[in-house]
């Protein structure tokens, strides 16, 4: 992906995020599911279509990733959290790990995939799934443990 793609992605993902007129958590998820979405679908789009693929990802990983912000509290993003760092650190691939708040009643679950190397760090791709309110939704990703032990989302 070049450099244009990459800030049409952001830009059109802050642009959104802002429109939300929200609290930070659903501009933050929005935001994040504006960067995916677009990745996302600069990936799957080519040629003429490339750039349409790429809007309509950015579009809808704002959407859901705005409904997300909005509906999970600081308690469901800290537990999930824990569950995320347990299944990159300790997780067996396709082995879940769950997170539950029985306070606001939403659950999750992360499944890790095998690790592999890129530039030195080890990665994992991992899908999320959360529960709220009995739907599911799934989101998916990669992450890669820095020098200092911590993983960092890199899509």
């Amino acid at each position: 992906m070049n450099i244009k793609t990459l800030s049409l992605i952001c830009i059109v993902g802050l642009s959104v995020s802002a429109c939300q007129g929200t609290g930070p958590k659903q501009g933050l998820g929005a935001l994040a599911g504006a960067v995916a979405g677009g990745v996302i679908g600069n990936q799957i789009g080519g040629g003429e279509g490339k750039a349409v693929a790429t809007t309509i990802g950015v579009l809808a990983g704002a959407l859901i990733g705005s409904q997300l912000g909005k509906v999970l509290d600081e308690s469901d993003q800290r537990r999930a959290a824990l569950a995320q760092n347990k299944a990159l650190e300790y997780g067996r691939s396709g082995s879940p790990v769950g997170w539950s708040n029985p306070d606001s009643g939403h659950r999750g679950e992360f499944v890790p995939q095998p690790s592999y190397s890129v530039n030195g760090l080890d990665c994992r791709q991992y899908s999320h799934t959360i529960y709220i309110d009995g739907q599911a939704e799934v989101l998916r990703g990669t992450a890669c443990r820095q020098p200092d032990g911590t993983w960092r989302e890199v899509s």
